[in-house]
């Protein structure tokens, strides 16, 4: 996709950090700059961000605008990436933000490109990351929900409305625990790094305190428990920590098996904060979707693997499209 001596620059716009990378031709970050997004703001001051980022990023790397060829944006929410319009972002807390002419305004009309954070997250795995060389890829990002992003034939699929591959948003608990998008039992509620906190609280909540291992690990202080607590329970021989760890293998296995009869992938990978267990999380997984998944006889068969760039890919990903 890049030509040669060919540089670009990655936006990461979140909820809480906007990070610039530019990006050579062969994938790689050669340098960075970011700030805060302060949300809720104008969105003139958040493109006064983004803007001021991508100078800083430019500089750092020893360059001028004149030597970037374009500039990406992923961003959290519907997209337009057409128009340039953000539709609707909730983390963002804008409706029909037309980034793409604010951005281009203030980078002396360098052509700008924006696509949804995840959907720019699968492209630079599939470029630079664990999904390399591939034809089709699906990535399944574990945060503060079940982030998807989906490519077939080495281009991003988004569908109709630029609103696909929400796959965190599939139903596997029919009338089940209530999700953020306000339907009950998606994959979503049951699979990110959110609920697998949530099971955690709640499993805690049913032993006796002074018994319990993950409480006192951290500190008796339920407020404490991330997503990491409950692994290292179970790997220190905790009854209870292997028990929540299973029922979230459980969920989360059955999501990935409903995208591989789906999609049939490559490769799946499975980045975000939980991706960092790495084996002890995947390998259980990989035996039950092994079990469960509807081409358990064919010879070519769907790898799951960590993804590899981390809070890179979105960047990378952002400078490629």
């Amino acid at each position: 996709m890049a030509k040669n001596n060919e540089y670009r620059v990655g936006i990461d716009l979140g909820g809480t950090n906007i990070v610039a990378g530019v990006v050579n031709s062969n994938y790689e970050i050669i340098a960075r700059a970011e700030c805060k997004t302060a949300i809720p703001r104008p969105e003139a001051d958040v493109c006064d961000s983004m803007a001021d980022v991508v100078k800083k990023a430019v500089k750092k790397a020893k360059l001028t605008m004149d030597d970037i060829a374009y500039i990406g944006i992923g961003v959290p929410g519907a997209v337009n990436p057409t128009t340039g319009i953000i539709e609707t972002s909730p983390n963002l807390l804008f409706k029909n933000w037309d980034v793409r002419t604010m951005m281009m305004e203030r980078l002396n009309n360098k052509f700008v490109k924006i696509e949804n954070d995840a959907n720019a997250a699968a492209l630079g795995e599939f470029l630079a990351g664990s999904a390399k060389g591939c034809k089709n890829a699906v990535c399944i990002t574990l945060g503060t929900g079940v982030g998807g992003g989906i490519i077939i034939d080495g281009k991003i699929y988004s569908g109709s409305n630029f609103a696909g591959a929400e796959l965190g948003h599939m139903v596997i608990v029919k009338d089940g625990k209530e999700c953020g998008c306000g339907r009950k039992g998606c994959w979503e509620a049951y699979a990110s790094a959110t609920a697998l906190i949530n099971m955690t609280k709640d499993a805690i909540r049913n032993e006796k305190p002074e018994f319990s291992y993950m409480l006192n690990s951290v500190g008796g202080d339920i407020n404490e428990v991330n997503g990491k607590t409950p692994f290292d329970a179970m790997i220190a021989g905790d009854f209870t920590g292997k028990a929540v760890i299973d029922e979230y293998v459980g969920y989360l296995a059955c999501g990935i098996v409903n995208v591989i009869n789906i999609f049939q992938p490559d490769v799946l990978c499975v980045g975000g904060g939980v991706s960092k267990q790495g084996e002890t999380l995947l390998g259980p997984v990989r035996a039950i979707v092994e079990q469960e998944r509807i081409t358990k006889h064919n010879d070519k068969q769907t790898v799951i693997c960590a993804a590899t760039l981390g809070n890179d890919a979105g960047i990378i990903g952002a400078a490629c499209l």
